[in-house]
């Protein structure tokens, strides 16, 4: 079984790959942008000498590169997608270079869609966690977003992204399996998620309180995305991929503090939160836009609401956490406190 993995010299990339190795598959094809992505997984090369690990070089926005890309693949894993930018790049790169790789994958022949399997490394930001108010619980039930657009690019374009693999899923036949990561992070990732808070100026904002942290350590989601997307029960099913024993975003800022290096904070709580953000809305209404809304209630109550999260569906497939949350911390800030401060 050929296996391609695009986005393989990123930060989830190479684990992938390593956690493919490790449960035994052998024939990888790592698709990558440019040369320079593919040196991260030259260890894996040369201490997998038994293993058929193909390094294709090529760009998702050419329907040719695709097309060379899932070219005898039965199991394909999407991880590339665009993490920041404008909002045309974002959606470009993520909703446009995904129609592009179906699009190959469809045009393919001989066409054997019902032995292809594709899986998607989506994000916790598709669901609509707004209506459902503060404190609810997030599991793959959880209704997705039906107002993209107050929410941010990276959200929008993530949310379109996913209704195009479950669009050409039920034209196309091929089997689907959707996994939806919370907060990505470990050594050689960012040191905050906006759900701790914002940086601005030489001052970080705590806004998260004490709402918990769907944290997912980047070799446990690894795992994860290899378990779910070779079970042969996940056909067609979403996954949420989130560690257990989850800390606050209070406790996150304060090993922080403890173990990488001190920051200076300012603590906003909740309301008041809400409350600048509604008086922030009425400044861009009233400048009729020339002071743009950054901040809008919307956003705050999708980024800082407060909820609970599951990740038991995806523990019925039998997987299970390969580093303890307090060694997957303690290992990503003994790695950010050994890096350089940014101004």
């Amino acid at each position: 079984m050929k296996i391609l993995v695009t986005g393989a010299g990123g930060f989830l990339g190479y684990h992938v790959v390593e956690r493919l190795l490790a449960h035994g598959h052998s024939d990888i094809r790592c698709f990558f942008r440019d040369a320079a992505k593919a040196e991260r997984i030259l260890p894996l090369v040369n201490s997998h000498p038994e293993a058929k690990i193909e390094l294709c070089y090529g760009n998702l926005r050419s329907p040719s590169d695709c097309a060379k890309a899932v070219e005898g693949v039965s199991l394909g894993f999407h991880l590339a997608a665009a993490m920041k930018g404008a909002p045309a790049e974002l959606f470009f790169d993520s909703v446009v270079v995904s129609r592009n790789l179906l699009e190959a994958l469809e045009s393919r022949d001989p066409v054997d869609d019902k032995s292809t399997r594709v899986v998607l490394v989506s994000s916790f930001g598709v669901y609509g966690v707004v209506p459902m108010g503060r404190g609810a619980r997030i599991d793959e039930l959880a209704p997705l977003e039906t107002h993209p657009e107050l929410r941010d690019p990276y959200s929008f374009s993530k949310l379109r992204q996913e209704q195009l693999f479950w669009d050409f899923q039920k034209k196309g036949g091929f089997e689907l399996v959707v996994l939806r990561p919370g907060v990505l992070y470990g050594p050689g990732g960012g040191h905050f998620s906006t759900r701790v808070g914002l940086q601005i100026g030489p001052r970080f904002f705590h806004l998260g309180g004490r709402n918990l942290l769907p944290l997912s350590y980047v070799v446990n989601c690894a795992e994860a995305i290899v378990v779910a997307g070779t079970h042969p029960d996940a056909a067609n099913q979403v996954y949420n991929v989130l560690d257990d024993d989850l800390p606050t975003a209070a406790r996150y800022l304060r090993l922080y503090k403890k173990l990488v290096r001190p920051i200076r904070t300012i603590r906003l709580p909740y309301f008041l939160t809400k409350m600048l953000a509604g008086v922030l809305e009425i400044y861009h209404r009233r400048s009729k836009g020339q002071l743009p809304a950054i901040l809008t209630r919307y956003k705050v109550a999708a980024a800082w609401g407060g909820n609970r999260f599951s990740n038991a569906k995806l523990r019925s497939l039998g997987w299970r956490q390969l580093v303890s949350t307090k060694d997957a911390m303690a290992s990503t800030f003994e790695s950010f406190r050994k890096q350089e401060p940014k101004p």
